[in-house]
């Protein structure tokens, strides 16, 4: 894919919040087409300047839980999401859970791989 693609991580203090934020960074690291968007940036600007930016790119959205706020954030400023990742309704097919908002363990990085993997099918 030659055009780039906007992945918008949950920022939320829950443990899928933190294997959203690196599942994108690692996604990142190995494809150079894909960009990351700051979601507390985006909901901090009140002044709308960085809606036009935010509608360059094709956005993913993964949210860490059922709440959907990177959609909602995204949806207030007027930007149009393409595809959307939800964590938890990913995660509760396997056996694993991440279960720290600030560190993963053992099975925080299996659900990592897991969402880089809906992400690799969504690219």
């Amino acid at each position: 894919m030659d055009e780039k693609i906007a992945l918008a991580p949950c920022n939320g203090m829950s443990p899928n919040g933190l294997v959203c934020r690196v599942a994108v960074g690692d996604f990142k690291k190995e494809n150079s087409n894909a960009i990351s968007i700051c979601m507390g940036s985006t909901s901090a600007d009140i002044e709308n300047r960085n809606t036009e930016m935010l509608k360059k790119y094709p956005i993913i959205a993964l949210n860490g839980c059922t709440n959907n706020c990177v959609n909602k954030i995204l949806e207030n400023k007027g930007v149009n999401v393409v595809k959307t990742i939800n964590a938890s309704d990913v995660l509760e097919n396997y056996e694993v859970s991440a279960k720290d908002p600030f560190r993963l363990d053992d099975d925080g990085e299996k659900c990592v791989k897991i969402i880089k993997k809906e992400l690799e099918k969504l690219f």
